[in-house]
């Protein structure tokens, strides 16, 4: 087969016009892989668990930073001020599209030392003289995992359980400050288990009685249609590897 003379004045315009399209396509696919994936997530979350874990990312996805945008506060994905959200909710978030990573569940939990003091705790009134570590929980947050509603579960399995008043009390508004506490060996507190994980793995923290809460799920959270679903995959797998 030959071209025709027709044929022949084209090809050339016509293949400096596909190449000069393919190298568009190929910049922009790299620039948008080579941007920060813009990823929000709670204090607690990011400062305990993901920073931790980030050396695993880079390891394996080097050319994809991310920017950890640590925070509390609600952050709105359809206005793409993030890319991703990592929601830990009680219910699938209805926010886009919605992947769940793990659960988590709160026991008491305290350092060992605590325990080494000649007062074992077996049962729900061995709390009495004991420190009670408080988080602050937002309204809106459903059963949230309090000492109140722990002492409240206590007494289907106990007949005698101290009320608040018999227990001394430390109080905090940011959940970090509570672990930290609760690490620092100052009392006990009602932690996720996921937030803590390598203080459970390391010894650091054990649990002081064997009656925990139910907690939340952890969702990995984003727009649907996004731009960058490539990208949110790759993290959505590597969040799936890592504990």
């Amino acid at each position: 087969m030959t071209m025709t003379d027709a044929g022949a004045r084209l090809f050339p315009v016509i293949r400096d016009g596909l190449e000069a399209f393919a190298a568009a396509i190929a910049a922009v696919k790299s620039d948008s892989e080579s941007q920060p994936l813009r990823v929000t997530t709670t204090n607690a979350f990011a400062s305990r668990w993901l920073v931790q874990r980030l050396a695993g990312w880079r390891a394996r996805h080097a050319n994809v930073p991310l920017e950890v945008i640590g925070t509390d506060a609600v952050m709105d994905l359809d206005a793409g001020e993030v890319d991703v959200a990592i929601r830990n909710v009680r219910d699938t978030p209805k926010d886009g599209i919605a992947r769940e990573l793990f659960r988590d569940e709160f026991w008491p939990l305290c350092n060992p030392h605590l325990l080494s003091s000649g007062r074992p705790l077996k049962r729900a009134a061995d709390l009495r003289g004991q420190v009670l570590i408080h988080q602050h929980w937002p309204p809106f947050v459903p059963e949230a995992p309090t000492w109140e509603r722990w002492l409240t579960a206590a007494r289907n399995r106990w007949r005698d359980v101290p009320q608040l008043n018999e227990m001394g009390h430390l109080s905090f508004r940011e959940e970090l400050h509570a672990i930290d506490a609760v690490i620092a060996g100052q009392g006990i507190g009602i932690c996720s288990d996921v937030l803590v994980a390598q203080e459970l793995a390391s010894g650091a923290l054990v649990r002081a009685f064997d009656l925990k809460l139910p907690g939340y799920g952890f969702y990995l959270v984003y727009r649907r249609g996004h731009r960058r679903q490539r990208v949110i995959d790759y993290f959505y797998n590597w969040l799936q590897t890592v504990r």
